[in-house]
């Protein structure tokens, strides 16, 4: 883990033992997980470890079978649309931007979710609105240029590189104006300065006072990068320590190579929000 004065808080996400179940297939089994305000929480595992499906259990596209999710101390309703403006925002495995906009207009999506406007105001261009929508502008233009793509603002995000896009996508979701910002696989694709740019992003997107919780198989990066780190496989935590406790334990080293029987960690299929198993 990377040398660091920043301080952890309190307790902002606590999981409490949530379970999803497909008809007889259990891809979440009991998963306890706390995320600390200033934290960088990592999430690993083999596979088909139910990592994924875990992520949208919080993030609401999932309703758990049981089990619950806080946040800030309150019970967290199941629908995307809450979870935003709760305060949790996301990037996806597969990367969700909109092709036929602009960088800057993608990420003005994410900022409308904190507008007051309505239709009303729009249809009618009233004061309201209009200012509203000179303040999203600016605050997108700003977002872009934290990420390192204040350039690119108006090019169609289909046609940016693949590491841009990934960092695009980081800035809608900064745009909602989290609290908790969970990032499935973001360096998913990218070649080694591309990493070392993703990385040195997250750090400053946590110097900002957000807490992170990060889905990555990358284990060089993610132990650099993480305060704590948790080990899914099967859908059930197989152990949750410091970076440097997960990554000598021989329990995680066994997961990657080949479980024993003998640990009897469950069921091995993880189908994400695209019906495939998460990667």
């Amino acid at each position: 883990m990377a040398e660091s004065a920043h301080k952890i808080g309190d307790v902002l996400l606590d999981a409490r033992a949530v379970t999803m179940q497909f008809g007889g297939l259990t891809a979440v089994n009991e998963v306890d997980l706390q995320v600390h305000t200033g934290e960088i929480m990592g999430l690993i595992g083999p596979n088909g470890a139910g990592k994924t499906t875990f992520f949208n259990c919080l993030t609401g596209l999932y309703q758990p079978t049981s089990g619950e999710v806080r946040f800030a101390g309150e019970i967290l309703p199941p629908k995307p649309v809450k979870v935003v403006k709760a305060g949790m925002a996301r990037t996806f495995q597969n990367i969700r931007l909109f092709a036929n906009m602009t960088a800057l207009e993608n990420v003005m999506v994410g900022a409308f979710s904190r507008t007051r406007t309505n239709a009303f105001d729009a249809i009618f261009r009233l004061p309201r609105h209009r200012r509203e929508e000179r303040e999203t502008r600016a605050r997108a233009q700003e977002l872009l240029e934290f990420v390192g793509l204040g350039k690119a603002a108006d090019r169609l995000s289909r046609n940016l590189p693949y590491g841009d896009q990934r960092r695009l996508e980081i800035a809608r979701a900064l745009a909602t104006d989290p609290k908790l910002l969970l990032l499935d696989e973001p360096t998913a694709g990218m070649n080694p300065q591309e990493t070392r740019q993703a990385e040195e992003l997250i750090f400053r997107i946590r110097d900002l006072g957000l807490a992170i919780l990060v889905i990555e198989h990358d284990m060089r990066f993610i132990f650099n990068l993480c305060d704590r780190v948790c080990c899914l496989v099967g859908g059930k935590v197989l152990v949750e320590g410091t970076a440097h406790e997960v990554q000598s334990d021989e329990r995680v080293i066994a997961a990657y190579i080949g479980v024993p029987q003998e640990l009897d960690l469950g069921n091995g299929d993880d189908p994400d929000e695209d019906g495939n198993n998460d990667a």
